[in-house]
């Protein structure tokens, strides 16, 4: 579908003159994509293909690389020489509310020609950038409520603080369906091991997004759920049949076409059935089969031909181990460009001036690749097309004239408000899923001047507990308590932890095992080992043992992915919060352990249901706890 664009050119300009947004508006007038491309340069076309992230930078005479938080001319000169279609940011680049609309506004005005995507992975839960907004409780958490209000309420609340900001795309929401247990990177990222609900959610996020003119990306196509190795580090395989992975994986991806989406981005991971084409590792020499971000075969083929997509595709960051190690910097883009990809995202390091070079040589090697009939100039007309038509329909072109310090205002107001805090805490308590309650054990009630000790992994996970603990004493929810933190990270348990647990009246836990390993013999868990190495495991499950001997009330929190509440099958009363990020900096990064007190105390009612199957870790191949799963506290 060709969009055009309607602008008000000549009103803009006798307004506010011949500023630089209504050059922009006058060059874009009642003009379509196509036309709009067809103006352009081989160069100009070739940059708006890439995204770079600017998360660090070096200026000329500093000693070292620091967050790029403040936009400076050296920035903006590579933006204008290289025609960039976009920029990524970073946690590094969002600090605050003020210094992000700030930073936002300069970057957009560095392209002076065709409107900056500004994009961001703000997906809501532990993979969150900016520092200053709602966090909310995160897809596995969405998924335990099976709510598609709080699906749509988090693509909404997402979606208009970027845009207060001035972000307008946001790589998200993950539609990766995580049915292996044992993977390193989604886990909780995802909202279900079923398909349907992963669906159904995604597509509602999505829509939230949208209406709040955000162009959404749902990633990692065709599925990066079950997999046991992080793209990050390594290349992944999925070495499931065309069958399964259409009825699985490729399901919530069909949704999200059928439903509009914006964007689609690409995994780095094996697909044999698709395309089991082998290359040479540039790492070692040994055979790979083509990762799915740079096969025509999956993108073209399975995306574009069966699918029927016909949006932006874009690659996942290209710096990661799975394509910088296996494939070199420039063959890899073009790889990826002659596949079907019509962004290239993150393609080069550039932290400074002196490392522009490598920007160049990846920006240089598509251009020559093109003037050499290596790309195909009408398959780059065709990406840019795209993303000039999204640009056009999320209203980049129409974008008004605002002074700078009214878009702070107007930030300040949004970004991380009082409504919207109120609304993921709401959220999160409905999401808690309460495992196990033997004995009562739920809710506590704890008299005046009673004492709890906390366990937690993290120091900032105790503090989150301790500051929702004195929130609730102050608002007379809980009477006065004492509370007493103990991070154990890399501890082992020991006299002084038993002596802890002597002393209080009650004992909560946190755990935190990405990946459940550990040491079973004949399905046994050894408890006797007792190693700082071995921590995540042996730690909690020493105090689970030690304080229900001690007939005193214990309360083991799952903080991430809910698999691990396997390694304490003996505890009488487990939750599940899928969120670990607690409190520093003044503020909760996470809502999750906070509401999870407020189920433990009596003060929220959970309504969550487990959106995956637990597997046993003691009896292999059978279900400890089953998908939907959920006790509810009287």
């Amino acid at each position: 579908m060709v969009i055009s664009v309607f602008i008000v050119g000549m009103l803009a300009l006798t307004m506010f003159g011949c500023s630089g947004e209504a050059k922009k508006e006058e060059k874009a007038k009642e003009r379509t994509a196509k036309e709009i491309v067809q103006d352009m340069t081989v160069e100009e076309k070739v940059g708006q293909m890439i995204m770079p992230d600017f998360r660090n930078w070096k200026e000329q005479g500093a000693e070292k690389a620091t967050g790029f938080t403040e936009m400076n001319e050296e920035v903006g000169s590579l933006i204008e020489k290289y025609h960039l279609g976009g920029v990524i940011l970073f946690a590094e680049n969002v600090v605050d509310t003020e210094q992000t609309t700030r930073l936002v506004n300069g970057l957009k005005k560095s392209s002076k020609d065709v409107p900056l995507f500004v994009a961001i992975d703000q997906e809501g839960g532990i993979v969150t950038r900016l520092q200053s907004g709602t966090n909310l409780p995160g897809n596995m958490a969405l998924g335990a409520t099976r709510s598609e209000k709080n699906a749509h309420q988090t693509g909404e609340i997402i979606g208009r603080e970027l845009h207060a900001l001035g972000i307008n795309v946001n790589f998200s929401p993950v539609l990766d369906v995580n049915n292996n247990p044992n993977n390193p990177v989604i886990g909780v990222r995802s909202f279900s091991s079923n398909e349907k609900l992963v669906s159904t959610l995604g597509v509602q996020t999505m829509k939230g997004l949208q209406e709040e003119k955000v162009a959404t990306t749902v990633k990692h196509f065709p599925g990066h759920g079950d997999t046991a190795v992080d793209s990050h580090y390594g290349l992944p395989v999925v070495n499931h049949s065309k069958e399964r992975l259409r009825q699985v994986e490729l399901a919530p991806f069909k949704k999200a076409i059928e439903n509009g989406t914006d964007m689609i981005m690409t995994a780095h991971v094996q697909f044999p059935a698709f395309d089991d084409t082998v290359y040479k590792s540039k790492k070692d020499g040994e055979d790979i089969i083509v990762p799915a971000t740079l096969s025509k075969k999956v993108l073209n083929d399975l995306l574009r031909q069966e699918m029927n997509y016909d949006g932006i595709i874009v690659t996942d960051a290209l710096n990661m181990k799975a394509i910088a190690d296996n494939f070199g910097q420039e063959e890899a883009v073009i790889m990826a460009i002659n596949a079907g990809v019509d962004i290239a995202l993150m393609p080069a390091s550039v932290t400074s001036l002196e490392e522009e070079k490598n920007l160049a040589n990846v920006y240089n090697a598509v251009v020559e690749a093109v003037e050499k009939g290596e790309i195909k100039e009408e398959e780059i007309d065709d990406s840019v097309e795209r993303i000039l038509d999204l640009k056009i329909k999320r209203g980049l072109y129409e974008e008004k004239n605002i002074s700078e310090d009214k878009k702070v205002k107007n930030a300040l107001k949004v970004v991380g408000n009082k409504k919207h805090k109120k609304q993921e805490m709401k959220m999160a308590q409905e999401a808690v899923t309460v495992v196990k309650n033997e004995q009562k054990t739920l809710p506590l009630n704890p008299k005046k001047g009673e004492k709890i000790v906390v366990f937690t992994p993290y120091d900032y996970q105790g503090e989150a507990v301790k500051k929702t603990v004195q929130n609730m004493i102050s608002e007379k929810k809980i009477k006065s308590v004492e509370v007493d933190v103990v991070p154990f990270e890399k501890k082992v348990f020991n006299e002084e932890m038993k002596r802890k647990i002597d002393e209080a009246d009650y004992v909560l836990t946190g755990s935190y095992v990405i990946q459940n390993d550990p040491a079973v013999n004949d399905g046994v868990i050894e408890d006797e080992i007792n190693e700082p190495s071995a921590w995540a495991v042996s730690f909690p499950r020493a105090a689970m043992m030690y304080t229900q001997k001690s007939e005193k009330p214990f309360v083991l929190m799952s903080l991430r992915n809910p698999y691990d509440v396997a390694n304490f099958e003996e505890a009488h009363a487990v939750l599940a919060l899928y969120g670990f990020k607690g409190y520093s900096n003044g503020r909760f990064q996470q809502p999750n352990i906070s509401a999870g007190i407020h189920v433990i105390f009596g003060e929220a009612k959970p309504k969550g249901k487990l959106p995956v199957a637990i597997p046993s870790v003691t009896a292999k191949g059978e279900t400890l706890y089953p998908y939907g799963h959920g006790i509810k506290l009287k």
